[in-house]
């Protein structure tokens, strides 16, 4: 295999699996190490918001997944009592961004992701530790692995947030620290359960629910907490503990649940930001470049974008022989500014919604539901610039074959087109 025109992703995640898929389609020849034993993630849910599934039209992969998942319908956001602070309309937010919120289980884009590389791409547990990263003019970055060295023209470090890849680029860096909160996480059938997608925020907790396409649930949940804690004795236990008075349905999900099903995970983030999201061949994304809290619902979604813009910006293989792949100095200047500002913009979220002081708390539930009902539009702005961000490089499905001059809107679903 010719080492200029090898590119090795360094994690099999969502990041690195579009990573993968978009540069096999600029045609490189790709490899993807992943240290787990299968390419299944963990049980749980992710919302693509349209910035998302935009970036996903450029490997040909936006509509599949747009068919697979739940479009999410009218929601909002609701005190533990159960009353509405906030409404969201699902039409306008469509019709502001361009497109839906849709929701589905993380294996389902897995599985679509993994299904558009050529067979042999995927290397499931084989551990990667990148040996060089190919700063000498003319020499290939090296990955060392199980099987041997691997030498590529391209390395991408999409390891996640204790990316080893980052640690031997930065590794004056200080690394993720904590967000000050936990989270617990669950996909469960529930059913005959039916109810509106919402968000609930209590003093320093809150819930979310999203009913999913197959009929299962998924809700999510966090609290600040101490680093570390751990329930006394299970998780759902826990959970019972915190949320069983809440409004409906949050009860009859957790009755649902069984201990097994309920993930916790202390929340990390990235609070200083890297000084480049590449050096020499190689190039991070996702977690292992810009973690951060997942109170904006973006982390997974700008990995997307991260994927098809360093596809872009990297071009096809076989460029350069320089100390630097032409192209990844362009990706830094366009990515880092972006993803720094997403991430900043989610820790003053987490700060609002995870307010601990109850007369703090009330006074935010006030703000909140009299600027709904004052300017209904007030928090789709707070999405502005984020949720509307188009790929470069059309054409791109969503400007091309479902441009609004060439194809009606479909009536069941005013924010998409008919095929």
């Amino acid at each position: 295999m010719a080492r200029s025109t090898h590119a090795v992703v360094v994690g099999g995640g969502i990041g690195g699996l579009t990573a993968a898929v978009a540069l096999h389609r600029r045609g490189w020849r790709v490899t993807v190490l992943e240290r787990a034993t299968s390419l299944a993630p963990v049980g749980a849910g992710i919302t693509l918001a349209p910035n998302a599934l935009r970036a996903l039209d450029v490997i040909g992969l936006g509509d599949e997944i747009r068919d697979l998942a739940a479009w999410q319908g009218d929601g909002g956001l609701r005190t533990p009592g159960g009353r509405w602070l906030s409404r969201v309309d699902a039409a306008a937010l469509a019709e502001r961004f361009g497109g839906p919120l849709v929701v589905l289980h993380r294996a389902s884009l897995i599985t679509s992701l993994a299904a558009r590389l050529p067979e042999g791409s995927i290397r499931t547990a084989s551990g990667a530790t990148l040996l060089d990263p190919g700063e000498s003019t003319g020499a290939p970055a090296r990955v060392g692995t199980p099987d041997g060295e691997l030498e590529a023209g391209l390395v991408v470090g999409a390891d996640g947030i204790n990316s080893a890849v980052r640690g031997t680029l930065f590794p004056e860096h200080p690394g993720p620290v904590y967000a000050g909160f936990t989270s617990w996480r669950l996909v469960i059938p529930v059913p005959g359960l039916r109810f509106a997608s919402h968000e609930t925020w209590g003093p320093g907790h809150l819930w979310g629910t999203h009913p999913l396409k197959d009929g299962r649930v998924y809700a999510y949940a966090a609290a600040l907490a101490p680093a570390g804690q751990r329930a006394p004795d299970d998780e759902k236990a826990e959970l019972l503990r915190r949320y069983g008075d809440w409004h409906d349905p949050i009860p009859a999900v957790l009755d649902a649940a069984a201990p097994a099903d309920v993930l916790r995970h202390d929340v990390h983030h990235i609070a200083e930001p890297l000084p480049a999201f590449h050096r020499g061949r190689v190039a991070l994304l996702g977690d292992a470049a810009h973690a951060m809290p997942p109170t904006l619902g973006q982390g997974g979604n700008q990995a997307i974008e991260d994927a098809v813009v360093l596809a872009h910006h990297a071009g096809p293989p076989g460029t350069g022989s320089g100390p630097e792949l032409p192209g990844l100095a362009a990706y830094t200047a366009d990515r880092r500014p972006r993803t720094t500002a997403i991430a900043r913009q989610a820790v003053r979220v987490a700060r609002l919604n995870m307010t601990r002081n109850r007369v703090g708390a009330a006074l935010r539930d006030t703000a909140v539901s009299t600027l709904s009902k004052a300017a209904p539009a007030f928090f789709l702005r707070g999405f502005d610039g984020i949720a509307d961000w188009r790929p470069p490089g059309p054409p791109y499905a969503s400007d091309d074959v479902r441009s609004p001059e060439r194809t009606p809107r479909n009536p069941a679903h005013p924010s998409r087109r008919l095929p």
